[in-house]
């Protein structure tokens, strides 16, 4: 199968029913630095989720993802009575009943409705059968939602693909237009400097030899953008390879980035024209574009 870009922004729904249980899976999930799986689950299904976490991990890398289940029965569950909880409450009535002249009997609902004398039935082979059962299907429901928000994922992943694309083509164009435009610099820093070093001469004709070398020097080093330029080339291969590469980049596509940055921060102050200021700054904002999308990558 071909890799394929996968976003973390992703939604899916599962749901079914089993032996009167009906239930249903919603699954959620948006951008994280790590896989962040939140199971909210009805009471009496914790031993569900080791199993659901397992099942997870083996399909998602990245992601803040919110799994609920809910869960309707058709039928009630059973209730029988506490032996012991039932006589204790009787006798406690009838003596109470005893020192209350002309009070009336006590009657049978109200003693079953005190806490303790009701409780669940206790299952019996069959039900713990039916119980499995239910248990099987949630779990292949959540198997399916899992799948579906997958799919989801990839979907949003795609369209990213493109965006992403689109942008580098744009970096890529700003860079050559950088290139072009800082092929000049040298040129324009020497006429520039010409003009500084009849400013300081005029100032000081005893100025020394060392103090102008140094000054030239300094002059050269700032208005030098090709290595620059060069690193940035570089990093725009290396990010259509990662978007060819595909599964799983989101963290090395967003380092990369963070060199982008770097790259066009000197750019703009080394610039020594306002061309090139402005082409830097226009490669800043698209960056920026860029990493909010690589923001949502898997």
């Amino acid at each position: 199968m071909t890799a394929s870009l996968a976003s973390m922004t992703g939604f899916a729904r599962a749901d079914g029913e089993a032996d009167g249980v009906a239930w249903a899976w919603e699954l959620r999930s948006v951008n994280g630095r790590g896989l962040d799986l939140r199971l909210r689950l009805p009471p009496g299904s914790d031993a569900l989720e080791p199993g659901l976490r397992e099942a997870a991990q083996k399909q998602l890398r990245r992601g803040n993802v919110t799994a609920n289940l809910t869960i309707r029965r058709e039928e009630q569950a059973k209730l029988a009575p506490d032996p012991a909880a039932l006589e204790q409450a009787l006798a406690l009535a009838l003596a109470l009943q005893a020192r209350i002249p002309g009070s009336p009997a006590p009657r049978a609902e109200a003693l079953l409705a005190l806490p303790g004398v009701l409780r669940p039935a206790s299952p019996g082979p069959e039900t713990e059968e039916r119980g499995e059962a239910v248990a099987a299907a949630i779990r292949a429901g959540f198997a399916a939602a899992l799948d579906r928000l997958v799919t989801a994922r990839r979907a949003e992943g795609a369209r990213l693909a493109a965006v992403l694309a689109g942008q580098l083509d744009e970096i890529a164009a700003l860079h050559a237009q950088a290139s072009a435009e800082a092929a000049d610099q040298p040129a324009a820093q020497r006429a520039r400097l010409m003009d500084n070093l009849q400013a300081l001469l005029g100032e000081a004709p005893a100025l020394p030899e060392e103090r102008i070398a140094q000054e030239v020097a300094l002059l050269a080093a700032r208005s030098d953008v090709r290595e620059e330029l060069d690193r940035l080339a570089s990093h725009i291969q290396a990010a259509r390879a990662l978007l060819a590469e595909a599964a799983n980049i989101g963290r090395r596509l967003d380092f990369l980035i963070q060199e982008f940055n770097r790259e066009a921060n000197t750019l703009c102050s080394k610039s020594a024209s306002a061309s090139l200021t402005a082409t830097g700054l226009r490669l800043k904002a698209t960056i920026e574009q860029l990493r909010e999308q690589v923001a949502n990558i898997e």
